[in-house]
């Protein structure tokens, strides 16, 4: 099982109404890892009388705020005022651009800073294809001599549109070039799925020994554009996965720059998405970690057979049991509402890439309605590893209720509680009055409280309140109550209790 997170970042082109200082303040205010410092004319300029000074205060506030960081030289009209991003490597004056790479590199090194970003330029009319890459290798032995020298690396940037627009081109310049050991890679994943045909995680895994510095963004097929996560077509949690799979240590910067109108906001969602993400992702893999040999043979198997027909869960989610066990999931607890072998491997066969798409909500709909009781409870044991990063929402809050309105407490408790690492899907998305009525039920019908996820986090007062109630008539019948109730109480009623008070549980809800 992974033991350890990815660093997030913020690119400070995405920050263009706020000063550096600011910006590194509210990054680190939501709780970033890192910062991407764009060198242009707003935040910190390569060409500036004064950049001494500057580099000594940012030092400071990068140790001060405990942020990691990276160069990028992506600023738009900061060599021409008149024309984006030029001159490339390919213009005339193109010794311009070969400076400011100079320069960032040494900016790099008096910040203590291991990575200076860089991509090729948009071939102009006029320049063949020889003549460009002349240009580009004698520009890059320049600078990875100069990188290598200042204990440096720079991450290339394969950018759809331009001369390197995909890794493979981007492994013919490292060819070309002799694979510099300076010379490292930039993946940006929303590129990946633009341009590459590839999966992005697989362009991750492909990517992995080059790699210095990923950027991340949501993005859609065939068009570049950097939308917030969640508004295009990434599946997050596998490419996250991905890179901790490979063990890569760099930061993982978002690059929304033009959202600099809603930055605070934006940056906020961004991590939020990013963790719960990553959680999602860790998630599964702690089902395969527990899962039998046996058991996660057979699982790999169907996930097999699914990638090349996915209707045929509905033939596999029925005989689980019968294959696989139903026995206790090992190290996943005990008791009549621990996780077992089949749940696990339920879970993991709707978790299965070719389930993946548009169709995950009828589908796993459709099996609940015509599973039986532990074909059900695979589906509610599944929510919270399907919705990670919020990809399900409340669109299976149907299968939720009716599992809430049933008798069954091991549906029950399905339906309230999380699985390995990952957010509990009822905890994240019932309203206030049905999260207190669920609660309630498990008080009524003795499921243990610890069966409920979240239940710390959404205790308010009204559920503390009803709480109360019960046991208020529970004592008054001289009836005991049971220890989990009572520590609850104990954990969040700020006042004396109320027993012996009158009663008020018929302000209880009934409809439970």
């Amino acid at each position: 099982m992974r033991n350890r997170s990815l660093t997030y970042a913020y690119g400070t082109n995405g920050f263009g109404d706020h000063t550096l200082d600011e910006t590194l303040d509210v990054l680190r205010g939501l709780g970033y890892g890192g910062v991407s410092i764009t060198l242009d004319r707003r935040h910190l300029d390569p060409f500036a009388d004064d950049l001494d000074r500057r580099l000594a205060h940012l030092r400071g506030r990068l140790d001060e705020l405990g942020l990691e960081a990276v160069v990028e030289t992506g600023g738009r009209y900061l060599l021409d005022p008149w024309n984006k991003h030029r001159p490339t490597f390919f213009d005339d004056g193109r010794e311009l651009r070969v400076d400011l790479l100079r320069r960032a590199l040494d900016v790099a090194a008096r910040l203590d800073v291991p990575v200076v970003h860089l991509w090729s330029g948009i071939l102009p009319p006029g320049v063949d294809e020889e003549t460009a890459w002349d240009r580009l290798l004698g520009a890059c032995e320049t600078l990875t001599a100069e990188a290598e020298r200042l204990g440096v690396r720079l991450g290339f940037e394969p950018e759809p549109g331009m001369f390197i627009d995909t890794l493979d081109r981007f492994d013919e310049l490292c060819a070309r070039l002799g694979d510099p050991p300076a010379l490292g890679l930039t993946l940006d994943l929303g590129h990946c799925r633009c341009l590459e045909a590839e999966s992005v995680a697989a362009c991750v895994r492909r990517a992995a020994p080059r790699l210095v510095h990923v950027q991340i963004e949501d993005m859609r097929r065939g068009t570049h554009e950097h939308v917030e996560f969640g508004h295009g077509e990434i599946d997050f949690p596998p490419v996250l996965g991905a890179l901790l799979d490979v063990g890569y240590r760099g930061l993982v910067s978002v690059e929304l720059p033009r959202h600099s109108h809603i930055a605070p906001a934006t940056a906020r969602r961004s991590l939020a998405f990013l963790r719960a993400a990553e959680q999602g992702a860790g998630a599964a893999d702690a089902l395969w970690d527990l899962l039998p040999g046996a058991a996660a043979g057979w699982t790999r198997e169907a996930q097999h057979t699914l990638a090349v027909n996915p209707g045929a869960v509905t033939g596999f989610f029925p005989i689980v049991g019968r294959r696989c066990g139903r026995e206790p999931l090992p190290g996943a607890g005990n008791g009549p509402f621990a996780w077992t072998v089949d749940d696990a491997v339920r879970t993991l066969l709707l978790d299965a890439p070719a389930l993946r798409g548009t169709e995950l909500l009828s589908i796993i709909t459709e099996l609940y309605e015509n599973g039986d009781a532990a074909e059900r409870r695979g589906v509610l044991r599944a929510l919270p590893v399907l919705d990670r990063a919020g990809r399900l929402g409340d669109t299976a809050l149907p299968l939720v209720h009716d599992a809430l309105r049933t008798n069954d407490l091991r549906l029950i408790a399905a339906a309230l509680g999380t699985a390995p690492t990952a957010p509990g899907y009822a905890a994240r998305h019932l309203d206030a009055q049905a999260f207190r009525q669920a609660v309630l039920k498990c008080v009524f019908t003795g499921i243990h409280l610890d069966q409920v996820t979240g239940l710390t986090e959404r205790a308010d007062p009204e559920l503390v309140r009803m709480v109360r109630a019960y046991a208020d008539e529970r004592h008054t019948a001289d009836r005991d109550v049971a220890p989990d109730i009572e520590a609850f109480l104990i954990a969040h009623e700020t006042g004396p209790t109320t027993e012996g008070a009158p009663s008020c549980v018929s302000s209880i809800p009934t409809s439970i």
